[in-house]
């Protein structure tokens, strides 16, 4: 009998907070691109410094908070099961970060967060989770608000398919991380769940790194700063917050919720890069949010 993705049955207050931490995760990861944008050093020593930096934080607060009635892995099979999601999570940096260099921004961005299809179907196939038709109906107009943000279906063909195949890629295993990060949240608490993955993330990331860039350090308290904001504020919040909130939430769902990602690079774009925002892509944010209260309907 297959097991069911969907956490059990929480309060509606307690799934009101993890709706919000949901929604704050999924705005403070949407300001990864731009500290990605800023950094000072590579693609895959900014993915590495991105885990390591908020590797120390979280074990301060995991050694802080830890209570001994707290769930402790009982074996081999445990720890597996807590790493698992850093190895998905530094495989989804590595894909999408080398994406980026190879097809357009547009792409890369908008097939990595394909995500929550793999999440759908995997919920589907494997766990036995009910998927209405008002969520299908909602993942689809999301998806369609995402083209419309990067520029209409025509901007898709200008990217590389090897680069493309990347980006895909990378939302596979995006989607392999919160799956895995779901499943270990019904036995283990927020913050162990991190410190694992956040560290199996880095020590794959490391290798990595020292094989493919030359320069491993930023040089400046700017380069520093960029790091640090992506660590503390994308990884260490952002993740933090989503992972808290698989334990209440279903993952389709939180995927689903998750494509409020580019919504908010393009908006910080504006912000922080003083790019231009067209009034096709503020359709297409628009469309994005329909799509996700459309998902919420019983």
């Amino acid at each position: 009998m297959p097991q069911p993705i969907f956490p059990a049955t929480a309060s509606a207050s307690r799934n009101r907070l993890a709706l919000t931490a949901l929604l704050l995760g999924g705005i403070a990861i949407g300001g990864s691109p731009i500290f990605v944008r800023l950094s000072e050093v590579g693609p895959m020593a900014t993915a590495f410094w991105r885990v390591a930096l908020a590797f120390l934080p979280l074990f301060i607060v995991f050694r802080a908070t830890r209570q001994d009635q707290a769930k402790r892995p009982e074996g081999l099979r445990d720890m597996l099961a807590l790493t698992l999601p850093g190895v998905f999570l530094a495989a989804d940096l590595i894909a999408w970060h080398a994406s980026i260099h190879v097809t357009t921004v547009a792409n890369a961005t908008l097939l990595a967060n394909l995500a929550p299809v793999f999440v759908t179907a995997a919920a589907w196939m494997f766990f036995g989770a009910s998927i209405t038709r008002a969520f299908l109906v909602g993942l689809s107009v999301a998806i369609a608000g995402i083209v419309v943000l990067k520029g209409g279906v025509s901007g898709l063909a200008a990217g590389d398919r090897s680069g493309d195949a990347l980006a895909v890629l990378a939302a596979l295993f995006y989607a392999g991380y919160m799956l895995s990060v779901a499943r270990l949240r019904g036995r283990f608490d927020t913050v162990r769940v991190m410190v694992w993955s956040t560290l199996s993330a880095a020590l794959c990331l490391l290798p990595v790194v020292l094989v493919t860039e030359t320069q491993f350090f930023p040089v400046t308290i700017f380069g520093w700063t960029m790091l640090l904001g992506l660590a503390l504020i994308s990884h260490a919040g952002g993740q933090v917050a989503i992972t808290y909130a698989l334990a209440y939430l279903p993952t389709a769902f939180s995927s689903l919720t998750l494509l409020l990602q580019p919504v908010v690079a393009a908006f910080l774009g504006v912000i922080v890069l003083n790019e231009d925002v067209t009034v096709l892509q503020a359709i297409g944010g628009a469309i994005v949010l329909c799509g996700i209260l459309q998902a919420r309907r019983k």
